[in-house]
């Protein structure tokens, strides 16, 4: 079992879990995940680890409890997790290469902090770009601002921040007069993420986009997180989860997660009803 320290909800439906892994904390880096179990009848859940404290042995994981799975791992249930296996995939390459753009969406945004915060301690200078559909599920923009010289919130509502999207300010950025980023790196939704490389596509700008597609065993051998990037076949949880924003097959992409929605939304309906 791995306690869980603290759970502290900070959105609707979104909780932030300190967990005591020191195994992980110690050895993870910026970009890498973990799988976790609520039970030993759980589902294999993998999430961002989005923070680490190596001396005190703990990870950070903001966790959005949508499906039963996500529920039983927010209510941790005996004070602690089952499993918590990793740090798996390909860390971040971290580098000092001047003004760099963060964009964020939604639960995203929780993806994109560990990178940001990389990025700034490489002395880079980062500007985050963060978005939700109203002002309660924009999530950490006080905790970005610390280290990001920029923070730019987008609600679609405009409860919060310019009303709209973030490639909409995303846009604007790349526009003006000496502001150009020499790199982008984006997490959230994969419309927004295309929409993101289609922006910076035509000027050149080096752009990472993290990829969330359906994963089981987060080490590449059941094959349902394989993604097509450049013309090849590539497995998010072993290659990625990070990739060329330019040369990722997007359709594809959104196809497959769409593979199993009608019968995962049947099942978790169940799941719930036999928890009545």
């Amino acid at each position: 079992m791995f306690p869980v320290i603290s759970n502290e909800q900070i959105a609707p439906q979104v909780h932030r879990l300190v967990v005591v892994a020191p195994r992980v904390a110690a050895r993870r880096r910026p970009g890498q995940f973990v799988i976790v179990r609520a039970s030993p009848e759980g589902e294999r859940i993998p999430l961002t680890i989005a923070d680490a404290d190596a001396k005190a042995g703990t990870i950070t994981l903001i966790v959005q409890a949508v499906g039963a799975s996500t529920q039983d791992i927010v209510a941790a249930r005996g004070g602690g997790l089952e499993d918590v296996a990793g740090p798996l995939g390909e860390p971040t390459a971290i580098g000092l290469v001047g003004r760099v753009v963060c964009v964020g969406g939604g639960v995203g945004t929780a993806v994109l902090f560990p990178l940001a915060k990389a990025l700034a301690e490489a002395g880079n200078e980062v500007t985050a770009v963060i978005g939700g559909r109203s002002e309660p599920l924009v999530i950490l923009r006080d905790e970005l601002g610390q280290f990001c010289t920029h923070v730019l919130v987008t609600t679609e509502d405009g409860s919060l921040g310019r009303k709209g999207f973030v490639t909409a300010v995303l846009a604007e950025l790349l526009a003006a007069p000496g502001s150009r980023p020499a790199a982008v790196y984006a997490v959230g939704p994969v419309p927004m993420m295309k929409a993101v490389s289609e922006l910076t596509r035509p000027l050149a700008i080096r752009t990472i986009v993290s990829l969330n597609p359906i994963m089981v065993d987060g080490t590449g051998m059941c094959g349902g997180c394989r993604v097509t990037v450049g013309g090849e076949v590539k497995f998010a949880c072993v290659d990625g989860p990070e990739f060329d924003g330019h040369k990722v097959n997007y359709d594809e992409l959104l196809s497959r997660q769409n593979t199993y929605k009608e019968d995962y939304c049947r099942l978790d309906a169940a799941v719930k009803r036999a928890g009545q």
